[in-house]
């Protein structure tokens, strides 16, 4: 089986460093140039650190443990795993589901990821981009809506465990 990584890296650990907003209508959409759909379980959370396996459209599978370093930056350490034992993983999540398809959009240089949310949390669409150093500046696209880089409401893991953030529904 030949898998493709998600992050380019020079090992299993990379630092990954990346703003995140709220997506604002839908002009990104021309602009999409592949996509995939994902289905993340998380297995274990404790504060700034996660384990999660993750599907990529049912062929392939990775276990990924972020640790947090800042607001911005994570160290992410990530492996393939067989599918069948992704699929074992994510049973035994406790429902801690995320499922969504990913959207690429390169732009100056910068790889968006948007996400599109479905089940519990459908109507949700987030982009992240990630950068080589928490000072780089990419040009923001006009899709974009609110920052929430840094607020722990809007994780992955949280949306996984707690759903829309309070007071929040699209």
């Amino acid at each position: 089986m030949h898998v493709t990584p998600l992050l380019v890296n020079n090992g299993p650990m990379a630092k990954e460093i990346e703003r995140k907003f709220l997506v604002a209508g839908n002009a990104w959409r021309d602009a999409a140039q592949s996509s995939r759909t994902l289905l993340q379980a998380y297995l274990a959370i404790d504060g700034e650190t996660s384990a999660r396996v993750r599907i990529l459209d049912g062929e392939e599978a990775w276990l990924t443990v972020k640790l947090g370093v800042s607001e911005m930056t994570r160290d992410e350490f990530e492996y393939p795993v067989p599918l069948d034992d992704a699929r074992t993983m994510v049973e035994a999540s406790r429902g801690r589901v995320i499922e969504k398809t990913r959207h690429i959009i390169k732009s100056d240089g910068y790889v968006w990821e948007v996400d599109v949310f479905e089940g519990a949390l459908a109507g949700l669409v987030m982009a992240e981009v990630e950068m080589g150093a928490e000072d780089e500046t990419p040009a923001l696209p006009s899709w974009l809506g609110r920052e929430v880089t840094g607020d722990p409401a809007w994780t992955n893991a949280a949306l996984a465990t707690e759903g829309w953030p309070e007071g929040i529904h699209l």
